[in-house]
């Protein structure tokens, strides 16, 4: 660990400032701007005033409250590590606006404040600077006084800036304000102009000496050489709102050109490709974050969705369409299964079809058909699904396609590690009229308080269990680890073999599971499902 990652924003700035060497700080406007100052390789940045009034398309005129200005740096300084120095303007109204700002600033971690002795609400010093009316020099005195004693950290830097020279007043004026500011506790004084020869602030740096540090932005002096800062002995200068500029006019001819090609080849090759701008978001550290942080969720996870049988219970709806086509609310009942796994990740959907099959067309699913529906069951659509995933085995939910859900049931699926889990209805009771053949279980503890955090596991599961020993009904749905898929593929081989199980149901496979000491884990729930068996069914559908 390096002694930058060691020391606080605030003592970083400090040593800048106090460094025997001429140190730059380059001007940052948001978190993206700021990031990428770092990255270039400045140890500070300038939050300029202008620039981060601009990108919130305002006036440097205080348009932009100081609130809002506190809340675009505290992204700056949550994407960096290098102090941050905020052009603070006249520090927002009075001493007592002057110690609140301070003490949010290093709430926030910014390292130090410029503020200026001109008027509240201030004017940028290039828009006619020599009209513009300079503070009372007391007054201003005794902003900086309450700035440094609001300060906690002692490293914190009040920097003051002179600005005698832009508004008329010549050499005298600037040396006796940045005198009385240097007695009042500035850290650094900054004397500025706008002058395009930097004589005003030479002639400031030969009276002024070595009494304290003095700052520069050379906006208007560009073209002196760098070496001239050097040998008169400054302390710090500014590149103070070159990042912006820069993205404006790209911006601009950006935006010429799209308007004018109306199509991106014309500009693809010139700008920042969108996986530049995922890396300076970190996004592979929330991608990282997710794994430690998150429970196991739904990607990498598919469903199955039985849905081959007519449902001839329901007469004529299901005439010239299968069941899981009969629409509740407007839709399809296929349509509300999708949107619940849709809704907790699941995109990978497959859909065995069978009776009317061309009747079942949503989009954006995978089908596959079973022909022989009629004489076939359950585990014969079931082994048909999961033979077209063989080598490519991932965590499934098989469900079917006539039983609306809330998305609570996949969810809750998915976070589970065991390899298989099915759900249970602990109000059995109720649900007798939904049971499917041999869809009452027993299980290893019954649904209570003292179950809530136990892991609880199947015993068995039939039409004739004794009441006494029932705690629940299944609710038709099944989930599969990968490794479990594999498995269960090769048990459904073994099942199916023998003729007399072709119209065997997912109950015959639990069963045959149990049989084999497999552990079948349990989640309990009441309600949050509908098993659509009626016309009365569809009925309560539109309630459900």
């Amino acid at each position: 660990m390096n002694s930058r990652q060691v020391l606080t924003k605030a003592r970083q700035f400090r040593n800048l400032l106090l460094s025997e060497q001429l140190e730059f700080i380059c001007e940052a406007h948001n978190g993206l701007s700021a990031k990428i100052v770092e990255e270039a390789g400045f140890r500070g940045i300038w939050a300029s005033g202008l620039s981060i009034s601009a990108q919130f398309g305002v006036r440097d005129n205080n348009e932009a409250s100081w609130t809002q200005v506190l809340e675009d740096l505290e992204f700056m300084s949550d994407a960096t590590r290098i102090p941050i120095l905020l052009d603070g303007d006249t520090g927002y109204g009075n001493f007592n606006n002057m110690q609140r700002l301070i003490r949010k600033l290093e709430q926030r971690g910014i390292a130090a404040v410029c503020i200026e002795d001109k008027l509240f609400p201030k004017t940028n010093s290039f828009l006619k600077g020599d009209a513009q009316p300079l503070a009372d020099m007391q007054e201003f005195c005794g902003k900086i006084k309450a700035g440094k004693d609001a300060q906690t950290d002692p490293d914190f830097s009040v920097i003051a800036r002179v600005e005698a020279f832009i508004c008329g007043w010549g050499l005298a004026e600037a040396l006796r304000r940045a005198e009385a500011y240097h007695q009042a506790g500035a850290d650094g004084i900054l004397i500025h102009s706008a002058l395009s020869v930097p004589d005003e602030i030479l002639a400031f740096k030969r009276e002024w000496g070595n009494r304290c540090p003095v700052v520069i932005v050379p906006t208007k002096y560009y073209s002196t050489p760098t070496d001239v800062f050097r040998q008169h002995g400054f302390s710090m200068v500014i590149w103070a709102n070159h990042m912006l500029r820069a993205a404006v006019a790209t911006m601009q001819k950006t935006a010429r050109a799209l308007k004018e090609s109306e199509n991106l080849l014309s500009i693809e090759d010139r700008v920042a490709p969108v996986s530049e701008i995922f890396r300076l978001q970190n996004a592979a550290e929330l991608l990282e974050a997710e794994e430690r942080y998150l429970p196991r969720g739904a990607e990498g996870t598919s469903a199955v969705v039985l849905a081959a049988s007519r449902g001839d219970e329901l007469g004529e709806l299901t005439e010239a369409q299968p069941k899981t086509m009969v629409k509740v609310q407007g839709a399809p009942i296929l349509n509300h299964i999708v949107d619940a796994y849709n809704a907790v990740g699941i995109k990978d959907i497959l859909v065995v079809r069978g009776y009317k099959k061309e009747a079942v067309n949503l989009p954006n699913l995978t089908y596959i058909d079973n022909s022989e529906f009629s004489e076939t069951g359950e585990l014969d659509s079931l082994s048909k699904a999961l033979q077209s995933k063989k080598g490519h085995f991932q965590s499934t939910i098989i469900s079917y396609g006539d039983v609306l859900f809330n998305k609570y049931i996949p969810q809750a699926l998915c976070q589970e590690q065991d390899d298989c889990v099915i759900f249970v209805d602990s109000n059995w009771q109720d649900r007798t009229s939904y049971a499917r053949l041999g869809g009452f279980v027993e299980c290893t503890f019954p649904n209570s308080r003292k179950a809530f955090n136990a892991k609880i596991y199947l015993k068995q599961l039939g039409n004739n269990l004794p009441g006494a020993t029932i705690h629940g009904v299944w609710m038709g749905f099944l989930k599969l680890s990968s490794n479990a898929a594999s498995q269960v593929n090769e048990v459904l081989l073994e099942i199916l073999a023998d003729p007399a199980n072709r119209k065997a149901s997912i109950p015959h496979l639990l069963q045959e599971l149990l049989k084999r000491q497999y552990p079948v884990r349990v989640l309990y729930t009441v309600g949050h499902w509908l098993d659509i068996n009626s016309l009365d069914d569809v009925v309560q559908a539109g309630n459900f």
